[in-house]
């Protein structure tokens, strides 16, 4: 039995706990955070305590917490000679003082509270300041994936860069696209299998096969038409500049 401390009380740590709670191999024995409120929605299921105050017995910590409070919260612990590790996708294995064990539980997917995370099928991307640690991150991440991958801290800057343009830009797209719809008086529910088909398509072909749509074919009458409806100039900008990336992408004529 692993036992763990998570630190952090957003979307990554509560997946997690959730997840581990039916786990027989891992023991969340405590979770620690700033925020006394949302350490209550942990309270029925297990200890809470604030970040000092951790509990020294466990084997790992996680610290499922912002980027910008690793390095803070990782001196803060009162707590010696035992592995933490960060969840954070574009930070560097270093934030770590080089004295702590240290290491990297990077769980490549989004994670909403209120959709429950299916781990058995992300990417666990691991690493460790000191080899020795290595099998046991790697113990841990296949309580949850059987797809446990170790990435170096150079390789997974560009991994989180191209996660960003796969979802969260490709999310923002599909709120513009509703906001145009709404604004129109047209029901969101219309794309929902186009965006169904967009994804599972490349289940099965490339990105770059199953590129389609105005630009892929340089129809410039229709793209000149698309721009002259869009209102806000913001998004008209960024209609010309994805479109110019397709064609010169495919080497169409700009």
């Amino acid at each position: 039995m692993i036992k763990v401390v998570l630190i952090g009380t957003g979307n990554v740590a509560m997946q997690l706990f959730h997840t581990w709670r039916s786990s027989a191999e891992v023991e969340v024995i405590q979770v620690a955070g700033r925020s006394p409120e949302k350490l209550r929605s942990f309270h029925s299921f297990t200890s809470i305590a604030s970040i000092n105050q951790v509990n020294p017995d466990a084997d790992i910590y996680i610290l499922a917490v912002s980027d910008d409070a690793v390095r803070e919260v990782a001196i803060q612990l009162p707590v010696h000679d035992k592995l933490i590790l960060h969840t954070a996708g574009n930070l560097p294995l270093d934030v770590f003082n080089k004295g702590q064990r240290s290491g990297v539980f990077y769980p490549l997917q989004t994670f909403s509270s209120s959709r429950p995370a299916n781990f058995s099928e992300i990417p666990i991307c691991i690493e460790s300041m000191h080899k020795s640690d290595l099998e046991q991150i790697r113990r841990l991440g296949l309580t949850l994936s059987e797809k446990v991958v170790e990435v170096f801290s150079d390789q997974r800057r560009y991994l989180h860069l191209a996660a960003v343009f796969a979802n969260n830009f490709t999310n923002h797209l599909l709120k513009i696209s509703q906001d145009i719809l709404v604004e129109k008086e047209l029901d969101f529910e219309l794309l929902r299998p186009l965006i169904r088909e967009t994804t599972s398509k490349v289940e099965e072909l490339s990105p770059g096969e199953a590129q389609t749509g105005p630009a892929r074919r340089s129809d410039t009458g229709t793209m000149d038409k698309h721009i002259d409806l869009l209102e806000n100039e913001l998004h008209k900008d960024i209609y010309r500049l994805i479109s110019k990336s397709i064609q010169i992408n495919y080497g169409n004529k700009l």
